[in-house]
């Protein structure tokens, strides 16, 4: 009796043994993951999809504000102090991240600016001090490049887990070229080429599908218009017999509401992807989704 209860026992023990042993390798597979910031939500998106399951990944900017507005807090600055990777887009979107990374100690931290090496639509707005237009990701083959260079920073950061990154960026990139495919078929079918926006958001879309931007606010999003733009805006609508303006979610719609009262218009989201709402965020919206959407109500606009 006693040698049955000392092998129970010693079969317990053993069993709890093992059991600490695998969370204890859980904990430390966690651990190896990279530490991944990115500055708003279009960079965590992306760097999401590449990074999958093999990175611990944070977004600096929180859902729901403009990522124009935004200041890094403390905490902020010392969660950098203990990452890995910082991406951030560039071209003047992050307006705080000089100074953010002047103030850093982290001597190992890869610094990825993603829009690096794309075309920059420069910005023709004298009254504002960006000097390119930050929005890329909103040309598809722009995201696709911004994807690359987030994998490749994993990548070198990460080799072990190379193909696992390559893998989701080839699968990523596909359902860019789709995406692509789908704007160019639909766009050769407008009747009209010009869109009416509340910010100057849309260059690249635009560049990339031949539209023509009408911006009612500039690039920095809480720019107001003057009286004389109101009404150059409101001209050029009823010349043009515009059916909709659009507005953003994270951007007040008064002005794009008045001015659509004014010339009989409606109005619509228009959604530059600097951002999502929570509720945006747990229904599972994402990039492709988001510039599907943005398809759809520039069908209905145009076509």
């Amino acid at each position: 009796m006693k040698n049955k209860l000392y092998l129970i026992l010693a079969i317990i023990a053993i069993l709890f043994c093992s059991s600490c042993n695998v969370k204890n390798s859980d904990k430390k597979e966690i651990s190896n993951k990279l530490n991944v910031y990115t500055s708003f939500y279009a960079m965590y998106d992306f760097t999401s999809k590449i990074g999958g399951d093999k990175i611990n990944i944070k977004n600096l900017v929180p859902s729901g504000i403009e990522p124009h507005d935004y200041e890094p807090s403390p905490s902020d600055i010392a969660s950098l102090e203990k990452a890995d990777i910082l991406i951030y887009n560039g071209a003047g979107m992050e307006g705080w991240i000089d100074k953010v990374l002047d103030s850093l100690n982290n001597k190992n931290l890869v610094i990825v600016e993603t829009s690096k090496g794309l075309k920059l639509i420069e910005n023709t707005d004298i009254d504002e001090d960006l000097k390119y237009d930050p929005h890329v990701w909103l040309n598809p083959q722009n995201a696709k490049k911004q994807m690359e260079i987030i994998k490749d920073a994993l990548v070198s950061k990460d080799p072990q887990n190379k193909e696992y990154y390559e893998k989701n960026y080839a699968e990523n990139a596909k359902k860019i070229d789709k995406l692509d495919k789908e704007y160019k078929d639909a766009v050769s079918k407008f009747k009209t080429k010009d869109i009416v926006v509340s910010h100057c958001a849309f260059g690249y879309l635009c560049d990339a599908y031949n539209l023509n931007q009408i911006a009612i606010e500039g690039l920095l999003a809480d720019s107001e218009p003057t009286p004389s733009k109101m009404a150059q805006i409101v001209k050029f609508a009823k010349e043009n017999n515009v059916k909709y303006i659009f507005f953003e979610e994270l951007i007040s719609p008064k002005v794009a509401q008045t001015i659509a009262r004014e010339v009989n218009a409606k109005t619509a989201v228009l959604n530059p992807f600097e951002g999502l709402k929570d509720e945006d965020i747990k229904a599972g919206k994402d990039y492709f989704s988001v510039m599907r959407e943005n398809l759809k109500v520039l069908k209905e606009a145009l076509q």
